[in-house]
């Protein structure tokens, strides 16, 4: 039974390790295995959220909504790149390289 215990708390280690790899603090979005995590998120008028690349090639975010405009540079693996969001409103943030990779913001 100690084994079972002690392979159980090492699964349960690793599961929250991998939850913690895309954890949402409210303010970062993962770009992993050609997704955006979370897909979805809330936030407030001028929160910042920062776009960090974790996958092993480039992205090219972009938002193109109502009063939102914003344009990346090609992002290498490993770079962040912050996006302000200055008006309330719903917005979906999209990818030059990769277009099936969509984030629905909603800005209160």
């Amino acid at each position: 039974m100690g084994e079972r215990m002690l392979a159980a708390m090492i699964v349960a280690a690793a599961a929250a390790c991998a939850v913690e790899s895309y954890a949402d603090d409210g303010h970062t979005i993962v770009q992993r295995g050609r997704t955006f995590h979370p897909s979805e998120i809330s936030i407030s008028r001028g929160d910042t959220l920062t776009f960090s690349n974790q996958d092993a090639f480039l992205h090219q975010i972009y938002v193109k909504s109502g009063p939102m405009s914003f344009d990346s540079d090609e992002q290498p693996p490993g770079q962040d790149v912050n996006v302000v969001f200055p008006a309330s409103g719903t917005f979906e943030v999209r990818c030059h390289i990769h277009p099936k990779m969509s984030l629905i913001v909603h800005v209160g």
